[in-house]
């Protein structure tokens, strides 16, 4: 999972990247393995930086006064398909034509099937292994194929029209054509998430596109827009806005319920959905499953989350339960997502590092622990030991999601089935892999629910992760197990240790 953002100010004499900067603070939580921005300034002039690590860590105060221009286009990044090589960090750039930038949070399916045709067709050098490129060069090709000197809005959709009907998986892009302006759009089934929105100045109208709508609300932008599935929008230097669906016949409309689940930030709102009031309702159907699984009776003492994601739906079960809710772990923010870390050593070491139990909250008692879900098993397996180490005399542990049995194809980067905890594993096998004395699940219905009752025009959700169906359609045993073979563990480590040394073209970070 990734975070894009996109800002044009109506100010050509301010520059962008301060506002840019802070944006992908706000979405960090999205990518802590590498950021990137590119600024547009007089004359089209492109400017850069990027490079692994925290936005904090990459963008000094000098290195954002080069940055230049009042439009620009970024990223925050985890690795999804590709390596953790500086020269993946995005956007990625092209010369040819016009001088495009993208920024990409998703992943393509039939990334191979690209790779092919922009090698032997197009003749386009492609440098890395991210699908991201991959994108980026068959909308360039695209635009190649008019032959204009200089192009128009409706060369602009016509261009993405034709992307939409050559590209597949889950995607969310924002581009910007130098001289020229900003594009932003959405895969046909809206698997991920895009958002753009307006704010008023003295000199015109700035506009921003971001991944969650809390970059947008925190920077004081407002008439925010969700792209619908399949729709672009253009945004002129000379901020003429243009927006139009390009996939027609409408295909199902498909978010990604993980969003709601763990992703998103709770003050975001996605799809017309509060992430907030999703998680509140999460927390009050998985009451009512343990009630369902433990009787109205049960010897529960009191509810602890396992900071951060699962801490709303947790004082809701609470709530409900008529349980008292207890801050029981302290979580030193400093170290990141152990979810989204990669190597399962440094997950688990981390997650020690990361939490530590109040001993006053554990010991005697009967915890119920709510988290947002389950993945590896590593952390949950932690969590609970720390939990018997405190005192607990029982250690419940309860999931706000079903349990997770297969990869996903479209933008999270979830391991291997192997190494999925719940793959081909009742309840109670899973209760005893992490060392809990119960393990209480959310269901799929309950958990669909969660969100659609926030908009009932979200009819059909991407629950891959849950039930193994891949909406797009396109996805083989093979193409399942060639995934896995590159998400595993070991395949990572391999790849970092030859790309340790491997830098991007035109990349103007370099760590000293």
């Amino acid at each position: 999972m990734c975070g894009i953002v996109g800002v044009l100010l109506a100010d050509h004499k301010a520059q962008a990247s301060a506002e840019i900067c802070e944006a992908l603070g706000i979405l960090q939580h999205r990518g802590q393995d590498a950021a990137g921005i590119i600024t547009c300034g007089e004359k089209g002039r492109l400017y850069q930086c990027k490079g692994n690590g925290m936005v904090r860590d990459i963008f000094s105060a000098d290195k954002l006064r080069g940055l230049c221009g009042y439009m620009g286009v970024s990223h925050v990044r985890y690795p999804t398909a590709g390596s953790s090589s500086t020269s993946e960090a995005q956007p990625f750039y092209v010369n040819s034509p016009y001088g495009i930038s993208l920024a990409h949070n998703g992943n393509l399916t039939n990334a191979g099937e690209l790779r092919e045709f922009l090698d032997t067709v197009a003749h386009r050098h492609i440098n890395t292994d991210s699908d991201s490129e991959l994108l980026l060069n068959m909308l360039a090709d695209n635009l190649q194929r008019t032959g204009k000197i200089r192009i128009d809005e409706d060369d602009l959709f016509t261009a993405i029209q034709t992307l939409y009907t050559q590209v597949r998986g889950g995607y969310a892009c924002v581009a910007m054509l130098a001289g020229f302006g900003l594009i932003a759009f959405r895969d046909p089934n809206g698997i991920r998430p895009c958002v753009y929105g307006k704010r008023a100045t003295p000199t015109g109208t700035d506009y921003m596109v971001a991944s969650e709508s809390v970059c947008l609300s925190s920077l004081e932008y407002d008439s925010m827009v969700d792209l619908a599935p399949g729709e672009a929008i253009i945004i002129t230097k000379a901020g003429t806005f243009s927006r139009r669906q390009l996939v027609s016949p409408a295909r199902p409309f498909t978010p990604c319920i993980f969003e709601y689940v763990y992703f998103a930030r709770p003050d975001s709102i996605i799809d017309g959905v509060s992430v907030y009031k999703a998680r509140l309702a999460m927390g009050e159907a998985l009451a009512h499953e343990v009630v369902r699984k433990m009787g109205p009776d049960s010897d529960i003492d009191v509810v602890i989350p396992v900071p951060d994601t699962s801490r709303v739906a947790a004082m809701q079960t609470a709530h409900v339960l008529n349980k008292p809710f207890r801050e029981g772990l302290m979580k030193n923010r400093y170290i990141g997502r152990t979810f989204i870390m990669p190597g399962q050593s440094l997950r688990t070491k981390s997650v020690r590092r990361k939490l530590n139990p109040m001993h006053l909250e554990f010991a005697g008692k009967n915890v119920l622990l709510v988290d947002d879900s389950i993945v590896r098993g590593t952390t949950s397996r932690e969590i609970v030991q720390m939990a018997r180490d405190a005192g607990a005399t029982k250690v419940y542990f309860a999931s706000c999601a079903p349990p997770v049995r297969f990869p996903n194809v479209y933008g999270i980067d979830m391991p291997s089935t192997k190494e999925l905890v719940a793959h081909g594993r009742s309840e109670d096998e899973v209760a005893a892999l992490i060392g809990a004395d119960r393990m209480i699940y959310l269901s799929l219905p309950d958990l669909e629910e969660s969100v659609r009752k926030f908009n009932p025009a979200l009819r059909e959700f991407d629950t891959s992760v849950f039930t193994g169906c891949y909406i797009t359609g396109d996805i083989t045993k093979d193409y399942l197990h060639e995934l896995e073979a590159s998400r595993s563990d070991s395949a990572k480590s391999e790849r970092q240790a030859s790309n340790e040394q491997e830098l991007g073209l035109h990349n103007q970070y370099h760590d000293v």
